[in-house]
């Protein structure tokens, strides 16, 4: 089922959305962080995009904050054989 083109967003309206410039936008498109579609008319010609509702929250979901991952440091074993002078 195709979504109404009313409920795509532009580059623009997300930017304003997040307070952030519509370049970076066009840049989490361009690295394929954000899933958008090109609506231009001609192939050739200035790209157009388009984000769906779907691929907003799936990008929102990959960026939502969670628990920090805990770190299991390694200490290194010291020889007895060794002196430390410092």
């Amino acid at each position: 089922m195709i979504a109404s083109a009313s409920r795509y967003l532009t580059p623009p309206q997300l930017a304003e959305r997040y307070g952030v410039d519509p370049n970076k936008v066009l840049g989490w498109i361009r690295r394929g962080e954000l899933a958008a579609v090109n609506v231009a008319t001609t192939t050739g010609g200035r790209p157009r995009w388009r984000v769906s509702p779907e691929a907003l929250a799936a990008f929102e979901a990959a960026r939502a904050a969670g628990p920090a991952p805990h770190i299991t440091r390694i200490r290194r074993r010291k020889d007895p054989n060794v002196i430390e002078y410092f």
